[in-house]
């Protein structure tokens, strides 16, 4: 069954189609550049470890290499932790970011961002015999119950002004240094719920045989950009591959391939 975020990037990508039909016709050559790109390879299933290959796989790494492809550019993939990665591409460590980075102001006074590339939403990811609550406001209701998330990020922020009090020292807010350890802390009973994008939820429902789910409706919607340091050149070339990848129907193979076929663990 399609994911409703899944629904809203299929419609926005073919919303956005006819506004690129041109975008192929001549895109930049960067003659074989090396462009360093950093991830933090911890959110199904736009990027992430295969637990069978041991790669990195995933829809931004198949979109990025399309758009080193048809630029003429080739990319070298680092790591890092998300709460460096902002702070790592401003300072010129790496030339693009990319991990499901939700595009705002403040973070524009840092980085760059590209044109938007996906649209997403908040969901409730909770343990599959869940009961106590069925959205944010029975879960906000029971004082008992805690959110785990990553300081800093979306999920952060929205259980603190969409879920709880709007209180960003809230107890009920547990910090974790990554998305994987706020699952790992959910599944334990350490946390009652995490709040993730409707598609990586869905990964991660899909691969837990019944031992996680979502429930609620969206918590608000955002876009993901690519970040660049400020000024890069590759802002401009990037987006009219982006909107050449929309034009020609490759967004939504990848969206195909992702979020409908993919199967976590299998």
């Amino acid at each position: 069954m399609i994911s409703r975020r899944a629904v809203l990037a299929l419609a926005a990508f073919a919303a956005a189609a006819p506004l690129a039909a041109h975008a192929a016709d001549a895109l930049p050559d960067l003659k074989g550049r090396k462009v360093v790109v950093v991830t933090e390879n911890a959110y199904p299933p736009l990027q992430f470890v295969d637990p069978k290959t041991g790669k990195q796989i995933g829809w931004e790494y198949d979109a990025m290499n399309e758009i080193a492809k048809r630029l003429n550019f080739k990319v070298e993939y680092q790591n890092t932790s998300w709460d460096a990665m902002i702070q790592a591409v401003s300072d010129k460590q790496y030339d693009i970011g990319m991990t499901g980075i939700t595009i705002k102001d403040e973070r524009k006074e840092k980085v760059d961002f590209s044109d938007p590339y996906m649209r997403s939403e908040q969901f409730m990811l909770v343990r599959g015999d869940e009961k106590r609550f069925t959205d944010a406001k029975s879960f906000a209701a029971n004082k008992d119950l805690l959110v785990g998330a990553q300081p800093g990020t979306t999920p952060f922020y929205t259980a603190v002004y969409s879920v709880l009090d709007g209180d960003e020292k809230n107890p009920r807010i547990k910090l974790f240094e990554t998305f994987g350890a706020t699952v790992q802390a959910l599944k334990a009973g350490d946390v009652d719920t995490v709040l993730t994008d409707g598609t990586a939820g869905k990964g991660y429902v899909d691969a837990s045989n019944g031992g996680l789910k979502l429930v609620g409706g969206p918590l608000g919607s955002e876009d993901f950009g690519f970040i660049f340091p400020k000024g890069s050149d590759l802002v401009k070339p990037v987006n009219a591959a982006i909107a050449a990848l929309k034009a020609d129907g490759t967004f939504d193979a990848l969206n195909k391939k992702w979020f409908l076929d993919y199967k976590m663990g299998q």
